[in-house]
Protein backbone atom coordinates (compact mmCIF):
# COMPACT_ATOMS: atom_id res chain seq x y z
CA UNK A 1 0.00 0.00 0.00
CA UNK A 2 1.17 3.50 -0.90
CA UNK A 3 1.05 6.89 0.88
CA UNK A 4 -0.41 9.71 -1.01
CA UNK A 5 3.05 10.68 -1.98
CA UNK A 6 3.85 7.41 -3.35
CA UNK A 7 6.03 6.15 -0.82
CA UNK A 8 5.20 2.99 0.88
CA UNK A 9 3.30 3.00 3.84
CA UNK A 10 3.60 0.89 6.74
CA UNK A 11 1.93 -3.05 7.32
CA UNK A 12 0.47 -3.80 10.38
CA UNK A 13 -0.82 -2.63 13.54
CA UNK A 14 -1.48 -3.10 17.05
CA UNK A 15 -5.13 -3.11 16.43
CA UNK A 16 -5.01 -5.68 13.32
CA UNK A 17 -3.97 -8.26 15.66
CA UNK A 18 -6.35 -11.11 15.96
CA UNK A 19 -7.90 -11.62 18.94
CA UNK A 20 -6.56 -15.47 19.82
CA UNK A 21 -3.31 -13.49 19.75
CA UNK A 22 -3.55 -11.17 21.65
CA UNK A 23 -2.23 -13.18 24.75
CA UNK A 24 0.56 -13.71 22.84
CA UNK A 25 1.66 -10.16 22.37
CA UNK A 26 0.99 -8.69 25.82
CA UNK A 27 2.95 -11.80 27.53
CA UNK A 28 6.41 -10.67 24.88
CA UNK A 29 5.77 -7.45 25.70
CA UNK A 30 6.11 -7.80 29.38
CA UNK A 31 9.17 -10.85 28.73
CA UNK A 32 11.16 -8.54 27.05
CA UNK A 33 10.48 -5.43 29.05
CA UNK A 34 12.02 -7.79 31.87
CA UNK A 35 14.38 -8.85 30.30
CA UNK A 36 16.09 -6.08 28.91
CA UNK A 37 14.66 -2.95 31.11
CA UNK A 38 14.63 0.59 30.23
CA UNK A 39 18.80 1.02 30.38
CA UNK A 40 19.33 -1.14 27.46
CA UNK A 41 15.68 -1.63 25.42
CA UNK A 42 15.68 0.75 23.11
CA UNK A 43 12.40 -0.03 21.22
CA UNK A 44 11.19 -3.77 20.26
CA UNK A 45 8.65 -4.83 17.42
CA UNK A 46 6.37 -7.15 15.89
CA UNK A 47 5.91 -8.10 12.15
CA UNK A 48 4.85 -10.82 10.20
CA UNK A 49 1.15 -12.18 9.87
CA UNK A 50 0.47 -11.10 13.30
CA UNK A 51 0.33 -7.34 13.53
CA UNK A 52 -0.89 -7.73 9.90
CA UNK A 53 -4.13 -9.36 10.85
CA UNK A 54 -3.98 -13.00 9.21
CA UNK A 55 -2.30 -14.95 11.51
CA UNK A 56 -3.96 -18.69 11.88
CA UNK A 57 -4.27 -20.40 14.98
CA UNK A 58 -1.46 -23.40 15.40
CA UNK A 59 -0.14 -22.30 12.45
CA UNK A 60 1.28 -18.97 12.64
CA UNK A 61 4.73 -17.86 14.47
CA UNK A 62 5.44 -14.94 16.46
CA UNK A 63 7.90 -12.47 15.01
CA UNK A 64 9.54 -10.00 17.28
CA UNK A 65 12.38 -7.52 16.17
CA UNK A 66 14.50 -5.76 19.42
CA UNK A 67 16.60 -2.77 19.15
CA UNK A 68 19.34 -2.42 22.23
CA UNK A 69 20.65 1.19 23.12
CA UNK A 70 24.28 -1.06 22.41
CA UNK A 71 25.61 -4.41 20.63
CA UNK A 72 24.10 -7.90 21.97
CA UNK A 73 26.42 -10.34 23.64
CA UNK A 74 26.04 -13.46 24.22
CA UNK A 75 24.30 -13.81 26.66
CA UNK A 76 21.46 -11.15 25.13
CA UNK A 77 20.88 -14.08 22.66
CA UNK A 78 20.72 -16.68 25.54
CA UNK A 79 18.45 -15.01 26.90
CA UNK A 80 15.87 -14.23 24.09
CA UNK A 81 15.90 -17.25 23.43
CA UNK A 82 15.11 -18.58 26.98
CA UNK A 83 12.15 -16.45 25.62
CA UNK A 84 11.58 -17.85 22.56
CA UNK A 85 10.98 -21.09 24.34
CA UNK A 86 8.85 -19.84 27.35
CA UNK A 87 6.21 -18.37 24.95
CA UNK A 88 6.32 -21.19 22.68
CA UNK A 89 5.53 -23.72 25.31
CA UNK A 90 2.69 -21.16 27.00
CA UNK A 91 0.93 -20.42 23.72
CA UNK A 92 -0.24 -23.34 21.91
CA UNK A 93 -1.75 -20.78 19.41
CA UNK A 94 1.96 -20.06 17.53
CA UNK A 95 4.02 -22.54 16.21
CA UNK A 96 7.58 -21.33 17.35
CA UNK A 97 9.00 -17.44 18.47
CA UNK A 98 11.33 -15.88 16.21
CA UNK A 99 13.30 -12.53 17.38
CA UNK A 100 15.80 -10.49 16.08
CA UNK A 101 18.10 -8.40 18.16
CA UNK A 102 20.39 -5.69 16.85
CA UNK A 103 21.79 -2.64 17.82
CA UNK A 104 19.52 0.68 17.42
CA UNK A 105 22.84 1.84 15.50
CA UNK A 106 22.64 -0.69 13.33
CA UNK A 107 19.28 -0.36 12.43
CA UNK A 108 19.85 3.32 11.53
CA UNK A 109 23.33 2.89 10.25
CA UNK A 110 24.06 3.74 6.20
CA UNK A 111 24.76 0.50 5.15
CA UNK A 112 22.03 -0.96 6.43
CA UNK A 113 19.50 2.50 5.22
CA UNK A 114 17.61 0.08 2.41
CA UNK A 115 17.27 -2.80 3.94
CA UNK A 116 17.04 -3.37 8.24
CA UNK A 117 16.14 0.37 8.34
CA UNK A 118 13.13 -0.69 5.52
CA UNK A 119 12.34 -3.62 7.50
CA UNK A 120 11.70 -1.25 10.69
CA UNK A 121 10.22 1.70 9.04
CA UNK A 122 7.78 -0.72 6.66
CA UNK A 123 7.40 -4.05 7.53
CA UNK A 124 7.40 -3.88 11.42
CA UNK A 125 4.92 -2.39 14.42
CA UNK A 126 6.10 -0.58 17.20
CA UNK A 127 5.18 -2.74 20.56
CA UNK A 128 8.01 -0.89 23.27
CA UNK A 129 9.83 2.03 23.41
CA UNK A 130 9.97 5.05 21.11
CA UNK A 131 9.71 4.09 17.43
CA UNK A 132 12.83 4.64 15.16
CA UNK A 133 10.91 4.73 12.03
CA UNK A 134 10.76 8.28 12.09
CA UNK A 135 14.39 8.69 11.87
CA UNK A 136 14.26 6.58 8.81
CA UNK A 137 13.77 8.02 4.73
CA UNK A 138 10.35 7.63 3.17
CA UNK A 139 10.62 4.48 1.00
CA UNK A 140 9.46 4.05 -2.90
CA UNK A 141 9.60 0.79 -4.61
CA UNK A 142 12.95 1.29 -6.26
CA UNK A 143 15.72 -0.68 -7.52
CA UNK A 144 17.59 0.12 -4.91
CA UNK A 145 15.48 -1.01 -2.33
CA UNK A 146 14.94 -4.26 -4.50
CA UNK A 147 18.97 -4.57 -4.59
CA UNK A 148 20.07 -3.68 -0.78
CA UNK A 149 16.96 -6.41 0.35
CA UNK A 150 17.67 -9.63 -1.46
CA UNK A 151 20.63 -8.71 -3.89
CA UNK A 152 22.79 -11.51 -1.97
CA UNK A 153 20.46 -14.63 -2.75
CA UNK A 154 23.49 -16.04 -4.91
CA UNK A 155 25.84 -15.99 -1.13
CA UNK A 156 22.89 -17.98 0.74
CA UNK A 157 22.27 -20.57 -1.74
CA UNK A 158 25.35 -22.61 -0.95
CA UNK A 159 24.58 -22.74 2.74
CA UNK A 160 21.25 -24.16 1.67
CA UNK A 161 22.47 -26.71 0.12
CA UNK A 162 24.45 -27.52 3.27
CA UNK A 163 21.79 -27.69 5.25
CA UNK A 164 19.18 -30.18 2.66
CA UNK A 165 22.23 -32.34 2.10
CA UNK A 166 22.58 -32.55 6.21
CA UNK A 167 18.74 -33.16 7.06
CA UNK A 168 18.09 -36.42 7.63
CA UNK A 169 14.12 -36.08 9.21
CA UNK A 170 11.23 -34.66 7.38
CA UNK A 171 11.04 -32.03 10.36
CA UNK A 172 14.49 -30.87 9.14
CA UNK A 173 13.16 -30.78 6.04
CA UNK A 174 9.97 -28.85 6.47
CA UNK A 175 12.65 -26.14 8.68
CA UNK A 176 14.23 -25.65 5.77
CA UNK A 177 11.59 -25.85 3.28
CA UNK A 178 9.86 -23.20 5.07
CA UNK A 179 12.56 -20.47 5.10
CA UNK A 180 13.47 -21.62 1.74
CA UNK A 181 10.12 -21.32 0.01
CA UNK A 182 9.57 -18.15 2.01
CA UNK A 183 12.71 -16.35 1.03
CA UNK A 184 12.79 -17.08 -2.61
CA UNK A 185 9.22 -16.16 -3.14
CA UNK A 186 10.27 -12.69 -1.47
CA UNK A 187 13.00 -12.34 -3.82
CA UNK A 188 10.82 -13.43 -6.80
CA UNK A 189 8.63 -10.72 -5.26
CA UNK A 190 11.16 -7.87 -5.09
CA UNK A 191 12.90 -8.54 -8.81
CA UNK A 192 9.44 -6.96 -10.10
CA UNK A 193 8.75 -4.66 -7.16
CA UNK A 194 10.01 -1.48 -9.19
CA UNK A 195 8.15 -2.19 -11.95
CA UNK A 196 4.98 -3.26 -9.88
CA UNK A 197 5.32 0.16 -7.85
CA UNK A 198 3.97 -1.05 -4.85
CA UNK A 199 4.38 -3.49 -1.58
CA UNK A 200 2.77 -6.65 -0.15
CA UNK A 201 3.95 -9.31 2.58
CA UNK A 202 0.98 -11.69 1.33
CA UNK A 203 3.17 -15.10 0.01
CA UNK A 204 0.55 -15.77 -2.77
CA UNK A 205 0.36 -12.41 -3.55
CA UNK A 206 4.11 -11.66 -3.89
CA UNK A 207 4.00 -15.01 -6.40
CA UNK A 208 1.37 -14.19 -8.65
CA UNK A 209 2.45 -11.00 -8.97
CA UNK A 210 5.75 -12.46 -9.78
CA UNK A 211 4.02 -14.43 -12.28
CA UNK A 212 2.53 -11.95 -14.05
CA UNK A 213 6.66 -10.90 -15.05
CA UNK A 214 7.92 -14.49 -15.26
CA UNK A 215 5.15 -16.83 -16.45
CA UNK A 216 7.85 -19.49 -17.22
CA UNK A 217 8.56 -19.44 -13.50
CA UNK A 218 5.43 -18.98 -12.25
CA UNK A 219 4.58 -22.35 -11.28
CA UNK A 220 8.02 -22.46 -9.47
CA UNK A 221 7.38 -19.46 -7.47
CA UNK A 222 3.49 -21.12 -6.50
CA UNK A 223 5.73 -24.31 -5.74
CA UNK A 224 7.89 -22.33 -3.41
CA UNK A 225 5.03 -20.07 -2.00
CA UNK A 226 3.38 -23.08 -0.91
CA UNK A 227 6.30 -24.89 0.50
CA UNK A 228 6.88 -21.98 2.44
CA UNK A 229 3.29 -22.10 3.75
CA UNK A 230 3.66 -26.04 4.87
CA UNK A 231 0.83 -26.27 2.03
CA UNK A 232 3.22 -28.74 0.48
CA UNK A 233 5.90 -31.64 1.70
CA UNK A 234 9.72 -29.78 1.57
CA UNK A 235 10.79 -33.09 0.14
CA UNK A 236 14.41 -33.70 -1.36
CA UNK A 237 12.54 -33.55 -4.75
CA UNK A 238 10.95 -30.32 -3.74
CA UNK A 239 13.98 -29.09 -1.55
CA UNK A 240 16.34 -29.54 -5.47
CA UNK A 241 13.75 -28.23 -7.20
CA UNK A 242 13.56 -24.72 -5.16
CA UNK A 243 17.48 -24.60 -4.42
CA UNK A 244 19.28 -26.09 -7.81
CA UNK A 245 16.63 -24.48 -10.04
CA UNK A 246 14.86 -21.59 -9.40
CA UNK A 247 17.36 -20.42 -7.04
CA UNK A 248 20.19 -20.10 -9.14
CA UNK A 249 18.06 -18.41 -11.84
CA UNK A 250 16.76 -15.99 -9.58
CA UNK A 251 19.84 -15.06 -8.41
CA UNK A 252 21.29 -14.49 -11.79
CA UNK A 253 18.73 -12.68 -12.85
CA UNK A 254 18.32 -10.73 -9.99
CA UNK A 255 22.42 -9.76 -10.48
CA UNK A 256 21.15 -8.53 -13.48
CA UNK A 257 18.85 -6.24 -12.97
CA UNK A 258 19.49 -4.70 -9.69
CA UNK A 259 22.72 -5.80 -9.05
CA UNK A 260 24.32 -7.24 -5.40
CA UNK A 261 24.22 -6.09 -2.33
CA UNK A 262 26.51 -3.85 -0.84
CA UNK A 263 28.43 -6.18 0.94
CA UNK A 264 28.39 -6.86 5.03
CA UNK A 265 31.63 -6.93 7.74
Amino acid sequence: MLNEDGTLAREGALDRVPEAFAPVVDAARVRIGNTFGPARLDSAYLYGSVPRGTARVGVSDLDLLIALRDEPTDADRAAVAAMEADLDRAFPQIDGVGTLLFAASTLLSELERHDLGFFVACLCTPLLGEDLAPRLPRYRPTSLLAREINGDLALILPRWRRRAAEATTDAERGRLGRWVGRHLVRTGFTLVMPRWGDWTSDLEDMAGIFGRYHPERAGQMRMAAAVGRRAVDATPAVLSLLIDDLGPWLAAEYRSVHGEKAPRP
